[in-house]
């Protein structure tokens, strides 16, 4: 086959978790006392690292402040999704299950400790994927991160799957095709590969 792995960004990607990720940050925001964003402008903020995502939603905000409130609405953030989980696009699961027999598979995204953990967890996937990697404090570029995760697996034919041009960027950067997932959060200027639903992707690699 031509690839040996398959990496996947995650919200946008395997599932949406804006419901949570949105209350999460309306409950830290009344504690605050500073305005709640609604669904649609936490949909617009999702794949952007700490400090991006800080500056657009609270741009006046103290950097202090920015990196207190993002990790209260992170650790909210999680608990809630522990318990009730996200949405996963439809045939995501399967077409994992199908891909992970072939293909080795993991997830790159740019989001707070624990994020990816709850993801898998609670969702029953940890056996799908052997790695992954999130942004970090340091707020790491993705492209390096999908570099890190490549060259710690040795993959030697590798390809990613996102939905935000932020993604496309990361892939290329990191010297891998790209694939634009159009059921996502984003657009995207340039792309090897598009999929209308996440079982098409079956159709790319095979």
């Amino acid at each position: 086959m031509k690839y040996d792995s398959i990496g996947f960004d995650l919200d946008g990607t395997l599932w949406s978790s804006i419901p949570a990720v949105t209350q999460a940050w309306d409950i830290i925001a009344s504690e605050y006392g500073v305005y709640k964003p609604n669904e649609e402008q936490m949909a617009g903020v999702m794949g952007l690292n700490e400090i991006q995502l800080m500056t657009k939603l609270y741009p006046d905000m103290p950097q202090d402040d920015k990196l207190v409130f993002f990790g209260k609405a992170s650790k909210k953030c999680n608990e809630l999704l522990a318990e009730h989980g996200g949405v996963l696009f439809d045939g995501m699961a399967e077409t994992i299950e199908k891909l992970s027999k072939d293909f080795k598979l993991y997830i790159v995204s740019n989001c707070q400790p624990g994020y990816i953990e709850t993801f898998l967890g609670y969702h029953k996937l940890e056996k799908y994927f052997c790695d992954f990697q999130w942004s970090g404090r340091e707020c790491v570029p993705k492209s390096e991160n999908i570099k890190s995760v490549i060259n710690r697996n040795g993959f030697k034919n590798s390809i990613y799957v996102g939905d935000t041009q932020g993604d496309a960027d990361a892939a290329y950067g990191a010297g891998v095709p790209f694939v634009f997932a159009e059921f996502g959060f984003g657009n995207v200027k340039k792309y090897d590969y598009s999929i209308e639903k996440f079982s098409d992707i079956l159709k790319i690699v095979y």
